[in-house]
């Protein structure tokens, strides 16, 4: 889309939605800090709400520093009127800690001071602090040229045919300051949120269409779609069909159902095949392998003990044959020569001595 028609349909928009929708301006006395809590708890959803939940945390909570400590949980249930509690809890807790810890005080009135484009850039270092936050602090807090986009305001943008999908991405419409006075930026920023946070909450209204229609008749092929009840209905009950595509589903049908029916049946047997097969061969498998085992080892164990004793059997043999010889030869050769006359002298001898004995007579002492 180029420049100038974006521009036309940028002030078509701001002269459709003063028919509809009354701008609401900021209170004036909040300081800095405060505006940058209420844009956390505005984004994406309502004015009212949005105030509702700011007076509801001043009252709760006795400063931002207590505020800052608590849980998202709690701080959620004092904020169940906005569109997403959780979300806003988690932004408020999360840019309060920021603030806290980038300057350990909640002072921020120097921003107000200091020049436009380095407390912008202060303010995009705080993590948690969506575009949206900051271009309502510089419109509302510093006296700036910005309008705050949420997500459901990129969102309108985007079935207008204002931005497309990659300059969506980057949170971005261009030439939107330029098409938009300073002057008229605050008021047209307020019915453009209006604007969108209604449709987000009923984007099948025919009120909030036909206002976007009457913007741009051909943003009907870019509302959001839903399911009709017809093509429900139509999708349960089977369409008309032919005799054959009938048949088939029937016999398909049919099939499947013997399937399912025969299917409980035939696992039974094959889990028992399965055990006593499983079992059976195991069985049979141990016991050759023991078989195997054995034999191989009895004829290991027969292997080696034949030949033990055959070496026990040779050594002792020869050590037979190299002794037998020597005993020969020194024990016989002796014991003839010498053993046969010493006996008959032993013999001899105690022949005489019993001799002798029988003789002698004991003298008395």
């Amino acid at each position: 889309m180029s420049a100038t028609a974006r521009a036309k349909k940028i002030a078509k928009i701001h002269s459709v939605l003063k028919k509809h929708y009354q701008p609401i301006r900021p209170a004036a006395n909040r300081s800095v800090l405060e505006h940058l809590v209420f844009a956390c708890c505005l984004e994406d959803s309502r004015y009212e709400q949005a105030n509702d939940a700011f007076a509801r945390i001043q009252e709760v909570y006795t400063g931002w520093n207590e505020v800052r400590v608590t849980t998202v949980k709690e701080l959620a249930e004092q904020m169940t009127d906005l569109t997403d509690p959780i979300e806003a809890a988690t932004r408020v807790k999360k840019t309060l800690y920021n603030v806290f810890e980038s300057q350990y005080s909640w002072d921020m009135e120097y921003l107000r001071k200091e020049n436009l484009g380095k407390a912008t850039q202060k303010l995009n270092s705080y993590k948690s602090a969506t575009p949206f936050v900051v271009s309502y602090l510089v419109q509302n807090a510093l006296n700036g040229h910005s309008i705050p986009l949420d997500k459901s305001a990129m969102d309108l943008m985007l079935i207008l045919d204002i931005v497309n999908q990659k300059e969506a991405a980057k949170w971005s419409v261009p030439g939107l300051e330029r098409a938009v006075s300073k002057n008229l930026g605050v008021d047209f920023s307020s019915l453009l949120h209006q604007m969108s946070v209604d449709f987000r909450s009923s984007p099948f209204s025919t009120n909030y269409r036909n206002i976007l229609l009457s913007i741009d008749s051909g943003a009907k092929d870019r509302f959001p779609k839903r399911q009709s009840k017809k093509k429900v209905v139509k999708t349960q009950e089977s369409p008309p069909e032919t005799k054959s595509a009938s048949k088939a589903a029937s016999k398909s049908a049919s099939k499947a159902a013997d399937a399912k029916k025969k299917a409980p049946a035939k696992p039974e047997p094959k889990k028992k095949v399965a055990k006593k097969a499983s079992g059976t061969p195991a069985k049979t498998s141990a016991k050759t392998s023991a078989k195997t085992s054995a034999k191989t080892s009895a004829k290991t164990s027969a292997k080696t003990s034949a030949k033990k004793s055959a070496k026990k059997s040779a050594k002792k043999s020869a050590k037979k044959s190299a002794k037998a010889p020597a005993k020969k030869v020194v024990k016989k050769s002796p014991k003839k020569s010498v053993k046969t006359p010493a006996k008959k002298s032993v013999a001899k001898g105690v022949k005489k001595k019993s001799a002798n004995k029988k003789l002698s007579k004991k003298k008395p002492r």
